[in-house]
């Protein structure tokens, strides 16, 4: 998808103002978690499709961009993919998970009823696309494809929205409901929204950077 080489369009800033936004966007981010208790209040949809054009501008192998992102609003599609996921958490939870996965999990009070997928004014269900509609080759999908889910969170969280990163396995059941074609597989099931006024997350701690940060000089 190229009509040629542009100039590219790259403004530098001064020191200064170049570190006071990376440490911006970093306590920003910082902030945000994951959120299974949503309100029902509504969102406005023209600010979830501005996250998902957000989304869409990521980098992707030879510029295939192979996602595509399904926005999920309507009751009754709400209801089915809860039911779906649960029937699927429950197998997890049931006995297909391996008891340390799920001793690792049990601090998170996470299980196999998953309200919010109903509760969340909106999902947004981000498919990786295989190969084009008509058998064009795409490549490094699954890399590609979770850079935009990067993208997405961080757009959906600096707008102001809550989000969950939610991945039942096997996810196939949301290709069904939602209609998606043979060469798309679902990445990422996210319930987006504002959270429950009651809404009280995990206590957990991040990896300080100088445990996940090696400099090679």
């Amino acid at each position: 998808m190229s009509d040629g080489m542009v100039p590219l369009n790259f403004r530098r800033h001064p020191p200064d103002e170049m570190r006071d936004r990376a440490g911006g966007l970093c306590e920003e981010l910082k902030a945000r978690r994951s959120v299974r208790h949503f309100s029902p209040e509504p969102v406005d949809v023209e600010v979830l499709r501005r996250c998902i054009e957000a989304a869409a501008q990521a980098p992707s192998g030879a510029n295939k961009q192979p996602w595509t992102f399904v926005l999920v609003t309507s009751a009754a599609a709400k209801k089915a993919i809860r039911e779906g996921a649960e029937e699927e958490e429950r197998a997890f939870y049931g006995g297909k998970a391996p008891d340390r996965w799920l001793a690792d999990l049990a601090p998170l009070g996470t299980d196999a009823s998953k309200p919010f997928l109903e509760e969340a004014p909106a999902l947004i269900v981000l498919f990786a696309q295989r190969h084009g509609a008509e058998g064009e080759h795409h490549y490094y999908v699954s890399e590609s494809v979770g850079i935009a889910a990067g993208f997405l969170i961080a757009a959906l969280h600096h707008a102001g929205l809550a989000t969950l990163t939610h991945t039942p396995s096997p996810m196939n059941f949301l290709a069904k409901i939602l209609g998606r074609p043979a060469h798309e597989r679902p990445f990422l099931l996210l319930p987006v929204g504002y959270p429950a006024p009651s809404c009280e997350v995990p206590d957990i701690r991040r990896k300080p950077l100088h445990e996940v940060l090696i400099e090679v000089r």
